[in-house]
Formats: C-alpha cells, sequence, structure tokens
C-alpha cells in the first residue's frame, strides 16, 4: 500500500479530527480545537500518513517537555510544549480502523522516533493502555508502571524510550 507521511497542516484539521474520532472513545479523544491548538503550538512534532489522492488515514502527535511522564494537563495545556525539552511525548497514534495492522502506525512511529532523534531529542514518552504495552515495547519503549493519569476514565501505563534504547 502506498502512502506518505508528512508534516501536518491547518487544511488537515477536518480530517485529523474525523480521525481523532474513528480512532478514540468520546471520552478520550482530542476535540477539533484541542488538535488545532497543538497544530500551532507544536506542528513541527505533529505528522500525518496521507494516501496518494490525499486522504489522511491516519496521525502521530505531542508536545516536546523536560518531564519523563505525561500528565493529564498536557492533552489540554498547550503550555507545557518547551520546543528545547528533552523528550519527545505521544499524545495519540492513530489509524483509520479499515487501514489498522498494515505497519501504519508503526511507520509513524519510527518516523516521529527518528525525527526526535535528529532534533536532539533524550527520549520520548507516552501512555498506553495495558494491552498495548508489547506493541511499545517492540519499538525498546520500557514500561515504567501505572500512570498517574487518569484520562478518559481509563487505565494507563507509562511508557518511556531513551535514545540507544530504539529497535532499529
Amino acid at each position: 500500500m502506498e502512502y506518505q507521511i508528512r508534516k501536518a497542516k491547518q487544511s488537515d484539521l477536518a480530517a485529523l479530527a474525523d480521525v481523532e474520532a474513528c480512532c478514540f472513545p468520546v471520552s478520550e479523544a482530542a476535540s477539533k480545537e484541542a488538535i488545532q491548538k497543538r497544530l500551532e503550538t507544536f506542528g513541527d512534532c505533529f505528522f500525518v500518513a496521507e494516501m496518494p489522492h490525499g486522504e489522511v488515514i491516519g496521525f502521530i502527535n505531542g508536545c516536546v517537555t523536560d518531564r519523563t511522564t505525561i500528565c493529564d494537563e498536557m492533552f489540554a495545556d498547550v503550555t507545557y510544549h518547551s520546543p528545547e525539552g528533552a523528550y519527545q511525548s505521544v499524545f495519540g497514534l492513530d489509524v483509520l480502523p479499515q487501514y489498522q495492522r498494515r505497519g501504519i502506525a508503526a511507520d509513524l512511529m519510527e518516523h516521529l522516533i527518528a525525527d526526535a532523534w535528529k532534533r536532539g531529542k533524550k527520549g520520548m514518552i507516552l501512555t498506553c493502555k495495558e494491552r498495548l504495552i508489547p506493541y511499545y515495547e517492540r519499538f525498546g519503549y520500557r514500561n515504567l508502571g501505572k500512570s498517574q493519569s487518569v484520562h478518559g476514565g481509563a487505565i494507563w501505563y507509562d511508557m518511556l524510550l531513551e535514545r540507544g534504547e530504539a529497535i532499529d
């Protein structure tokens, strides 16, 4: 399957909101307004997977911080973004259901990791549900245990990938 990964643009906003709504329950999904703020604030850390005909089929995004774990406030408050911070976070890794299990999410993750290393970041952080821990471990992330996050009423786990631990 042919697709490209590129930086997200403001003109992608409606498609990004639609993909987010398909991939997460309402209690966990970022609103269109939140996605717009993310694009405006840390658009350099926001990548989309796009089909040749222009359909956005997935994306990955997150702010940069000096924190080694994600706190719930980061999802809504873009002031947590610190461009010179040491860690690239992952707020969302979304792929439309009809395109899942084709390596697109892995390509997006690998793209963001490579970009973070190129920008000199020390590591990557994310939270995930227990069933996804093995998936992220394949990239070299370490499970730090249950997160303080209660985002969307779910139980989350903190995951950390430090430079030199990534699977090549």
